[in-house]
């Protein structure tokens, strides 16, 4: 069996239990700053770019990136990181993968906040249709026009409104770093969200406490749809989180208090994870 591998970037702050957080689309390990800021005094945070994004190589010679392969990228890099089953935040495609590793390794999954996963399999037929079309004509977008236009279009999709945002926010600015991201996320990473398909039964049958999240402004968009099938599917009640698709980014005080209180209700002690001395370093080489 032939092998891909990569070369991932992470970074470790704070202190207290760990907490790795997933961005959505093509954030790296910086995308979510704000919010990370917000969390580093009650948690070790940690963030990585997300294979093909940033400081994270890919071989030239390797498939394609899948949910899979990013769930089994996230899986080794917290088995270099601790023993101990940690708290993880995912948004969009960063939901996905956190409800995947819950799939195969739920044993390194204390908490999982999933706030509004793309699972379009769980919506009923019509909206599901809507969904997979809708990410098909970004991305044609994406390879007509580039990647800010397929980013408007996106932005329209999931109902976000970068004016509902804090009034001392700064948002990153553009940069060529973020235009190659947004390239590589359009080209490899945003169709493989259609192909995903979630195991429903693993998930029910993980010991993993999992949290459907959705915004408190994206009500009747697919994706806030998708945390409230989700939530149905699991039997659990959908928690509302400040903003929309994207309040991490826009609302990220708001957003990290949200994630706290949820994250303490969830598990009310929580013994601070003991890292490893692999954290002195910040490149991890994955094969798989």
């Amino acid at each position: 069996m032939r092998l891909s591998g990569a070369t991932l970037f992470y970074r470790v702050r704070g202190k207290g239990p760990l907490l790795l957080m997933l961005a959505g689309g093509h954030g790296d390990a910086d995308m979510t700053d704000a919010v990370c800021e917000q969390l580093i005094n009650h948690y070790t945070v940690v963030t990585y770019d997300r294979r093909g994004l940033s400081r994270s190589t890919v071989n030239v010679s390797g498939d394609t990136p899948t949910v899979a392969i990013h769930s089994n990228d996230v899986h080794h890099l917290l088995a270099a990181l601790t023993s101990e089953p940690v708290f993880v935040f995912g948004s969009s495609i960063g939901a996905l993968i956190g409800l995947d590793l819950v799939t195969r390794h739920a044993e390194q999954v204390r908490v999982l906040v999933a706030h509004e996963p793309p699972v379009w399999e769980l919506l009923p037929d019509a909206e599901r249709d809507r969904a997979i079309r809708s990410l098909e004509n970004i991305v044609e977008t994406f390879r007509r026009e580039g990647s800010n236009a397929a980013l408007q279009e996106f932005t329209a999709f999931a109902a976000v409104d970068r004016a509902d945002c804090e009034p001392d926010v700064v948002l990153p600015r553009p940069s060529p770093q973020i235009e190659a991201n947004m390239n590589f996320f359009f080209t490899n990473d945003a169709l493989g969200v259609n192909d995903f398909r979630l195991d429903i039964a693993a998930l029910r049958g993980a010991a993993t406490r999992i949290v459907a999240a959705g915004g408190r402004t994206s009500h009747g968009s697919l994706p806030r749809r998708c945390a409230e099938a989700l939530a149905a599917t699991l039997c659990t009640t959908l928690i509302e989180c400040p903003g929309s698709h994207m309040g991490w980014l826009l609302r990220p005080k708001e957003f990290a208090a949200r994630l706290f209180e949820v994250l303490k209700e969830q598990s009310v002690t929580f013994d601070s994870v003991r890292l490893s001395p692999k954290l002195d370093g910040t490149h991890l080489t994955l094969a798989h």
